[in-house]
């Protein structure tokens, strides 16, 4: 039998999010209940749970949290420990089937209204995902339910026994790719069969496993695992694994000067089908474009997305010890590209640099991150959660301590006296931890990219460096139009207005504008933007697929295609993008050029390198 369980809207879910994060564990606790008078049904199939299912489970997940240390304080084992025991729990006694399972409401109605207590314990002062389940991946307790139904094996004597192969951690590198890998319970549990296997003496498992995933992903195109019986997946993944064990064995450390590992690309071999696909054009990885001479600098990079600013900040000299982002399709992208960097998919509020101990004290720790609301926007009442990822990366620096610190975001955030109280704590966060900052608005069209697009940037460093830096200076050069950046590919299909487009697109774009996940689809921004893309003989309403052809109207405007965003952003045109066209694009549009990456990065390695 399955169950219908009470869903609370999103509308309904934010205020008591809001309200729920200033209340004790024991004030929650009063909140407790097993209705809401805004919560609905939805006919997916099954009967409504009864009130009295709702109260027994809430008593058994709360006794599972008491064995854990609930309502008091936890650590990290027991937590471990209540989570596998909760994923368990949480599937075989809700009744629920997957399409249940699939609503966000769902489980904002368990989470802030039958166990908003137990909730708030296991995550402290909670970002909004963890409760409100805009992603379920990160939902505090719908991303165990999913864990448990991938693993789940109906025929053996413990069904959720695979649970416990992996931390979370390392399942999430699973799970967040679950469109290619996550989203099959059949690859999922063939994973975990062959991983416990494998024998990792002597290496880092989470390195291993990465190296696995991303052998599988790059597979996951040209084999439907679904179809294969389970013995003859098993030995096709296998040989993958033993591919990334035998490159991990062989792959030399690095160590730079600080005495710090680096990982460098790993050599493979074996005769699974992913050697046989990809041997042809193996070692045709994309060559670092950074400096061949003079001194290499390590980084970390929070909020990388698709990895623009990090491949500027490559060119300037400084090596990526590790970067994190929290949408997959972003970390997929930096896979692609630079198979040997390691990027992990996690919000950045959650990642304790005691874990990766290797990111403590690296020289520069940077960031393109999520943009609080502008001054011209309607209003800044929706712009928390980019607040909350901006003082996150300002505390992460102050735990992390490296010795250069690079944020970048909207001008206001640098300019605007609405924005002054945010400065203030951000510097005075950071002299107390012994840095000294400063501000700056630059306009990439000053360094070389066909964009009037302006960045507000945070820099920060501990002395002597921060007295031995200078902002970059623009060279004096026009910017490239955007008639002699996009010309060859609108002329490419034989436009017969090719040339014409070309003459009248004679100065630099306008900003390109990512969008929010909160809007609709990819377009080139708001009306304005528009306006000023029609101006250059574009077409802003929407993205091609395609260039114009000998088909298309000689005097039409052309949609740019998702590749010519890249070019106008001067991202190289062998940069790859993973997913849907909305995503790609998206990507593109809150990349920072690299171009003015690169140029301030030669200016922090200039002040490091003194």
């Amino acid at each position: 039998m399955s169950f219908l369980y009470p869903r609370l809207l999103v509308d309904q879910a934010r205020p008591l999010y809001e309200e729920y994060q200033q209340l004790s564990i024991s004030e929650l606790t009063g909140r407790v209940a097993e209705s809401h008078d805004s919560a609905v049904y939805v006919a997916t199939g099954g009967d409504r749970v009864s009130t009295a299912q709702l109260k027994k489970l809430r008593a058994e997940v709360v006794a599972l949290a008491e064995e854990a240390g609930f309502p008091g304080e936890s650590d990290r084992s027991r937590n471990a420990e209540f989570d596998l025991r909760l994923a368990a729990l949480l599937h075989a006694g809700t009744g629920m089937v997957p399409a249940e399972a699939a609503s966000r409401d769902v489980w904002a109605f368990l989470a802030l209204v039958l166990l908003p207590d137990v909730a708030h314990w296991r995550y402290p002062k909670p970002p909004k995902d963890r409760l409100l389940a805009t992603d379920l991946t990160r939902h505090v307790f719908g991303r165990l339910w999913w864990r448990a139904q991938l693993v789940r094996a109906p025929d053996s004597t413990d069904p959720y026994g695979a649970l416990a192969i992996l931390g979370e951690a390392a399942f999430d590198q699973i799970y967040a790719r679950r469109a290619a890998l996550g989203g099959s319970p059949h690859l999922v549990r063939a994973i975990l069969r062959v991983w416990d296997d494998l024998d990792l003496t002597g290496l880092n498992e989470r390195k291993a496993l990465q190296d696995f995933l991303k052998r599988l992903l790059r597979l996951a195109p040209f084999v439907l695992f679904d179809a294969l019986e389970e013995h003859a997946l098993d030995a096709e993944l296998a040989a993958v694994a033993q591919e990334s064990v035998h490159a991990q064995r062989l792959a030399p450390a690095r160590v730079d000067e600080g005495g710090r590992e680096r990982s460098g690309p790993t050599p493979s071999t074996g005769t699974s089908l992913i050697r046989r696909l990809f041997a042809p054009t193996e070692g045709l990885e994309v060559e670092s474009t950074g400096p061949t001479e003079g001194r290499r600098f390590s980084s970390v990079e929070i909020c990388a997305g698709a990895g623009a600013q990090a491949l500027g900040l490559e060119r300037a000299g400084f090596d990526p010890v590790l970067l994190i982002d929290i949408k997959a399709d972003a970390c997929f992208t930096i896979d692609l590209n630079r198979p040997d960097w390691d990027v992990i998919c996690m919000d950045v509020a959650d990642f304790q640099p005691s874990v990766r101990p290797e990111t403590v004290g690296v020289d520069l720790l940077s960031g393109g991150l999520p943009r609080v609301a502008s001054v011209a926007a309607a209003g800044r009442s929706d712009d928390s959660e980019e607040r909350r990822v901006l003082f996150a990366a300002v505390a992460l620096a102050c735990d992390m301590a490296p010795r250069a610190l690079l944020l970048e975001n909207l001008p206001d955030l640098v300019e605007s006296t609405e924005f002054a109280d945010d400065r203030s704590v951000i510097e005075m966060r950071l002299l107390e931890a012994g840095y000294r900052s400063d501000w700056r608005v630059l306009n990439a069209a000053d360094f070389g990219v066909p964009q009037n697009r302006r960045s507000g940037f945070l820099v920060a460093l501990r002395e002597p460096y921060f007295s031995r830096f200078s902002w970059p200076a623009p060279d004096g050069s026009p910017p490239p139009t955007v008639g002699e950046v996009l010309g060859p590919s609108m002329s490419a299909l034989g436009w017969p207005g090719a040339a014409r487009w070309i003459r009248n697109a004679n100065r630099a774009a306008p900003p390109l504008v990512g969008g929010s996940d909160r809007r609709g689809g990819a377009d080139l921004g708001p009306t304005g933007s528009k306006k000023a893309w029609a101006g250059l003989g574009v077409n802003g309403l929407s993205l091609g697929d395609v260039p114009p052809d000998v088909h298309f109207p000689a005097e039409g405007q052309p949609r740019l295609t998702v590749d010519q965003a890249a070019m106008v952003q001067s991202i190289p045109e062998d940069w790859r993008f993973f997913g849907g066209k909305t995503s790609r694009y998206r990507q593109i549009g809150h990349a920072m050029p690299p171009p003015l990456a690169a140029a301030v990065g030669r200016a922090l390695a200039a002040a490091l390198d003194s």
